[in-house]
This record gives C-alpha cells, structure tokens and sequence, in this order.
C-alpha cells in the first residue's frame, strides 16, 4: 500500500510540474520571456508563488523547464513517421525532410516560442546546453539518415552534409513558421527536398512520400526574405 501511494504522489507532482511548464510557455507565447514572471506564471496556473519554487530554484531553471519541453516537443512530432519496415534509405530519409518542413513541425507559435527563448543562450550557460542537446540530437539523427545512403563512410564528409542539411532545413522551418502565408502547400518541402538532396547528390523528391509534393512545382505566394 505504501508503494502505491508514492507511486500516486509521483505522478501528480509530474502533472503539477507539466502545468506549470505550460502555463509558462502560454505566457511566453503570447507576451514575450520577460512577462513570464514566477508570479504570472502562478496565476495563469491558479497555484501559489511558493508552489513554483518547491519544483524550480528560480525563473531561470523554470526557463530551462519550459524550452526543453518545447524543443522535445518539436522533435517528438519531427519523429512520428510512418514505417512500415519497408521503406529504404532515401524514403526514410525524403520523410524525414517532409516532415521537418510540414505542420505541426512547421508552426507560427512555436517558432514564436523559440525566438522567445534563444537569446537567453548567451547569459545562460545552461539555457545553452539544453539548446546545444536538442540541435545535437537533431542533427546526429540527420546524420545518421544520410550515412545510411551509404554514398561516402568518410566520417569528416557526412558530419560536413549533415551541417549543412540542417542548416537548410533550419532556414526554411524558420521562414516557413514566420511567414506561412507567403508559401503555397508543399512548397517548403519541396525546396527541403530538393536542397537537401543537391547537397548528398540523391534526387529526394523521387522518394517523397505520397501527396508530399504538389503534382505541380509549389510556387510562393510572396517573395520570402
């Protein structure tokens, strides 16, 4: 009986604590880092200042909290591809840039809710490993798709591609959450597609998923900056 009362109380400090993620990334979202006080963000969840600090130290750790889950978050969505068992190398590959550069992925509030967080990288040392852990994580699984094509084992060459794929693919998720309106559907996955694969030199659109690229060349409807 003892143990499962711990178990319990576990799991509801664990749902308080997401609460209060949440509440802070609301805040975040809507009004920038700096309005997301201990004491806004205990009214938003109807708790009490004190409460915040028994599961964070300070603003800064609860910061932390926050930006790791949205960053989890994001990858979680990035990682929920459809695999049958057989798809090959360059259809894992093709969906994965698809869906990098595709909703939910591809979104106006979350990438509002990074820009809010990443210039405290450079004042918070721990803000920046957190950072520096989801864009590592990220671009090692990139890595380790394009190494699967087996076109070089040069590990130097594969570290060089896999930089400059997400570097493409960070571009244009950027662009494409900022101003979603100024790009035709499949349109940034077709330019992910067809970047990504001039840079490993395989012809990714061929192995897009299906209905992953318009029958006909997506053309923006504004002049991306």
């Amino acid at each position: 009986m003892v143990g499962k009362r711990r178990k319990f109380r576990r799991e509801g400090e664990g749902r308080r604590r997401e609460s209060l993620i949440a509440a802070a990334l609301d805040i975040v979202g809507e009004a920038g880092v700096q309005a997301a006080t201990v004491r806004a963000i205990a009214d938003r969840a109807n708790v009490t200042p004190g409460l915040i600090r028994h599961y964070f130290a300070n603003k800064n750790e609860l910061n932390r909290a926050a930006f790791r889950a949205l960053m989890d978050r994001i990858t979680l969505q990035n990682a929920a591809l459809p695999d049958d068992g057989t798809q090959g190398a360059e259809e894992r590959l093709a969906a994965f840039v698809v869906a990098s550069l595709s909703p939910p992925v591809v979104d106006r509030a979350s990438m509002t809710l990074w820009a809010g967080f990443i210039h405290l990288i450079h004042d918070d040392p721990e803000m920046r490993d957190v950072h520096e852990a989801a864009y590592l994580g990220y671009r090692n699984r990139l890595e380790g798709l394009i190494a699967a094509l087996a076109r070089t084992n040069d590990p130097t060459r594969l570290r060089a591609q896999a930089i400059a794929c997400n570097a493409v693919i960070d571009g244009l998720w950027l662009e494409g959450s900022a101003l979603p309106e100024s790009f035709a559907p499949g349109h940034l996955p077709e330019i992910g597609l067809a970047s990504v694969g001039a840079i490993i030199g395989v012809d990714l659109a061929t192995h897009a998923p299906p209905a992953a690229v318009p029958p006909t060349s997506g053309e923006s409807k504004g002049s991306p900056t």
